[in-house]
């Protein structure tokens, strides 16, 4: 089988699985195999493709059919130009979550005039992604970041190795702010579960096939967040900042629940397709 060939069978069986991106995941799922980027690959479309990636090429297509989601399957995923290790143990970093990075970029150009140190916690890690994208592209900023998960702190902790190098960024295990050391926060980011108990269910078979801790908001989704921000003053410098993402719909009682918290200045922000997805504040002095 040509690999052109062994590409157009591979769309064909997703998108009968009802796959969104058929072509786009065969076409990633081979290029994972034969290691080429996809530019190489789709140039190489004349060239044969073994029995053995034949083979294993048909195993991972009937895995994705499955509702295994591709980074899973592949073990990695691309977040603002950089390659995370994922797997089981934490969410797939989303192009919306995007919109939590850059907001909380927006905030450190302003902060930045008037202060020389800039802590950040991020709440909630998973994979580390909005934690060391921040680090990445502002280095100066003294990063914190937990998670209750000892698996995925652990994933947190290797991409942190592997894309900044060693002691970049301070890991701590814990169920929220448990176990911090310190407790003069400039930001404090997150994406918290949100996801109402009840919805689970209702989600994508490849959504529900990841980590229902990470996932999980409690009987309205917004127990967590709700412990974060009746929290936060107690970690955040006088006009610090607070952002979360969240679901559009629950911006409105999250707005309540900031202002009967001493935020102020709350703003939304916008993700890639418009909606309301990520909310900040700032704590008044």
């Amino acid at each position: 089988m040509l690999i052109r060939e062994a590409i157009a069978q591979g769309s064909a069986d997703l998108k009968y699985a009802e796959i969104k991106t058929p072509g786009l995941d065969a076409s990633l799922l081979l290029s994972y195999i034969l290691n080429l980027s996809r530019a190489s690959l789709i140039a190489a479309g004349n060239e044969k493709l073994s029995e053995k990636n034949c083979e294993t090429f048909c195993e991972l297509i009937e895995r994705r059919c499955n509702g295994e989601c591709v980074a899973y399957i592949i073990g990695k995923k691309e977040f603002r130009d950089l390659v995370f290790i994922v797997n089981k143990s934490v969410l797939v970093p989303r192009p919306d979550t995007e919109t939590l990075v850059e907001a909380a970029i927006e905030i450190i150009s302003r902060l930045d005039k008037n202060e020389t140190q800039i802590n950040v916690l991020d709440l909630c890690t998973g994979s580390g992604a909005v934690a060391i994208s921040l680090k990445n592209e502002i280095s100066k900023l003294d990063l914190y970041a937990t998670d209750i998960c000892a698996d995925a702190l652990e994933v947190a902790k290797q991409n942190a190795k592997n894309l900044l190098g060693d002691n970049q960024i301070q890991f701590f295990p814990g169920d929220l702010y448990n176990a911090l050391p310190i407790n003069n926060f400039s930001i404090i980011v997150s994406n918290p579960p949100y996801i109402p108990s009840c919805e689970i269910e209702t989600l994508s078979v490849e959504v529900q096939n990841e980590p229902r801790l990470a996932l999980d908001g409690g009987e309205n989704g917004l127990e967590i967040i709700e412990r974060i921000i009746k929290k936060a003053p107690e970690y955040l410098q006088n006009g610090g900042y607070l952002l979360l993402e969240a679901s559009p719909d629950q911006m409105e009682n999250i707005t309540i629940l900031l202002e009967k918290n001493r935020f102020i200045d709350i703003k939304l922000y916008n993700d890639l397709s418009g909606s309301k997805r990520v909310i900040g504040g700032k704590l008044e002095k």
